[in-house]
């Protein structure tokens, strides 16, 4: 997991154990796996609703999507009054 994100944020090794040392004196050890539990539930959340918008799309498939009219105006000459 702290790959993952290292890799999203493009942090390197040193600089990651820097920022969670950070996070461990700011939340305390008592507090870091209540947080990760509220991460992880959100991650699931996100996940659920993404998969469900996904499912959603790919039933309407192209007809669901109204395709935009064309207005002709060239067989269209406006004279001047």
């Amino acid at each position: 997991m702290n790959t993952m994100i290292a890799s999203i944020l493009n942090f390197a090794g040193p600089d990651m154990m820097v920022i969670l040392l950070i996070v461990f004196l700011l939340f305390g050890a008592k507090k870091l796996p209540e947080l990760a539990r509220g991460m992880g539930r959100a991650v699931k959340e996100f996940s659920a609703a993404r998969d469900e918008i996904e499912k959603e799309l790919s039933q309407s498939g192209p007809r669901g999507v109204a395709q935009p009219k064309l207005i002709d105006t060239t067989s269209e000459q406006i004279s001047p009054p």
